[in-house]
């Protein structure tokens, strides 16, 4: 999983993922695609795609129904949404 994967899914779901980085940040890949680092106001001494590859719990927030609460998942699950042929992944997002 890459975080251009999180980029393209954020888009096509119309979702917001956000992981933990280790120094105790949050990335947060918005509903455009687009990966930002709240509160960082200078350059990072961090790579975002080598700091998504030690997450392993996210957090899901549906853009298109403000009513549903934010969902935490885990990586695997994750990773089964972005999977082209994943029969779960469009089940999933009826329910979102």
């Amino acid at each position: 999983m890459k975080l251009a994967d999180l980029r393209k899914l954020s888009i096509r779901r119309q979702i917001r993922i956000r992981f933990p980085i280790r120094n105790g940040m949050e990335c947060v890949v918005n509903e455009h695609g687009i990966a930002q680092v709240p509160g960082l106001h200078s350059i990072p001494d961090f790579n975002l795609e080598q700091e998504l590859v030690s997450a392993t719990s996210f957090v899901v927030e549906s853009v298109a129904t403000p009513s549903a609460k934010p969902r935490p998942i885990q990586r695997d699950e994750l990773a089964s949404m972005i999977a082209p042929d994943s029969p779960g992944a469009a089940v999933e997002h009826e329910d979102e």
